[in-house]
């Protein structure tokens, strides 16, 4: 069989992406497992984005509008009177757009590995035998240990980080997430407290698994009430090339993730278009610059992630103070963008009394936001 795009990895970008090409290309897709969902992935997208992107509303669990952030001895709040993020099911999603592409004629090979490339065709294991699929251009987006990008020799340079997800039973602010950070608690990394309904929450971190319950703990959750638990990882880093000859890497396969957050289902679907535009044009190479706002988020998130590591708990207390007042409060509730970090901190720095007190907490702040 032969088809003008071959996507390798059926998560959500894969999916999202196979639908957006399919009528403008024949289209097939290859994903491994024999259903959709099963990673760790606590499935917060900004409400705005996911309304942009035309995402299922059947995905959405929760309605966040607003957040708390605490840090070891003090706390703040933002909210909004209108949904910011949606709380997603990770199954659902992938399933829905993965149904929406195959009705819009997509062919899909589930439980099929991809092996590697031969001849210009690429290597297939199903069912206990191999075939080949012929396509004019290939795509990888099968996940952070992509076998395509080991398969056109791409370079990694990046932070590895292991994550720890639990859903538990409790009380929780149904519409308010939490974000946690304490250096003592957990020095890589912040907590999140994601909210599925008043009495279930998601709740996880990246660094170690002792973290996570130190944390349970300090929250009362009690091990015990702990309904699911799911571990993965992630990459904060860079992957290249994105391009080579007629394959390409999207998503979590490029390292198209948030250092700020670890969310890369945005990222992935924002380059899902940029990547559409360069096949239509017939210029594959073009794929890179026109993933150019993903790109610069990439490199903020870098700088950020450093700057975050190299601060000590008592640092991090100033800041809140800071981001904590009522103008910054004001700052963000009106101006922040849940997807785009480096247009909240410009939004921060443009006010005068919010950057002279960041610069007196650290000039090495503003280098890192600017």
């Amino acid at each position: 069989m032969e088809y003008d795009v071959l996507i390798i990895g059926g998560g959500p970008v894969g999916n999202y992406l196979a639908s957006l090409l399919a009528g403008e290309f024949k289209v097939a897709l290859v994903e491994k497992k024999g259903s959709f969902g099963g990673k760790a992935c606590t499935g917060i997208i900004g409400a705005e984005n996911y309304r942009r992107f035309g995402l299922p509303e059947d995905a959405v669990l929760n309605e966040l509008r607003g957040a708390v952030f605490y840090s070891r001895i003090q706390s703040f709040e933002v909210e909004r009177k209108s949904p910011q993020a949606y709380l997603v099911d990770r199954k659902t999603l992938e399933k829905s757009l993965a149904e929406r592409a195959v009705k819009k004629g997509v062919d899909y090979y589930m439980g099929t590995t991809f092996v590697g490339f031969k001849n210009g065709r690429a290597v297939l294991q199903r069912f206990g035998e191999r075939i080949e699929l012929g396509a004019g251009f290939y795509i990888g987006a099968d996940g952070l240990n992509s076998t395509v990008a080991k398969a056109i020799g791409a370079e990694t340079k990046a932070e590895f980080l292991s994550g720890y997800e639990v859903e538990v039973v409790g009380n929780f602010r149904r519409d308010f997430v939490e974000v946690w950070v304490n250096r003592d608690l957990n020095p890589e990394f912040f907590f999140w407290v994601a909210p599925v309904r008043e009495d279930l929450a998601r709740v996880g971190t990246f660094g170690s698994l002792r973290a996570i319950y130190r944390f349970l703990r300090l929250k009362m959750l009690r091990p015990a009430s702990v309904v699911e638990f799911k571990a993965g990882s992630v990459g904060f880093g860079r992957r290249k090339p994105w391009v080579r000859g007629n394959v390409a890497l999207i998503g979590d396969a490029a390292l198209q993730i948030k250092p700020t957050t670890a969310g890369g289902i945005v990222y992935g679907m924002y380059c899902a278009h940029a990547l559409r535009k360069a096949l239509l044009n017939g210029r594959l190479e073009e794929y890179e610059r026109e993933c150019s706002f993903v790109k610069k988020g990439i490199s903020f998130g870098l700088r950020f992630r450093k700057l975050f590591l190299g601060m000590d708990q008592d640092t991090i207390e100033r800041v809140f103070e800071i981001l904590g007042s009522e103008e910054a409060r004001e700052v963000i509730e009106s101006q922040a963008d849940f997807d785009d970090h480096v247009k909240t901190a410009k939004a921060i720095l443009k006010r005068p009394k919010l950057l002279a007190g960041l610069i007196r907490v650290s000039p090495r702040i503003i280098r890192t936001l600017l």
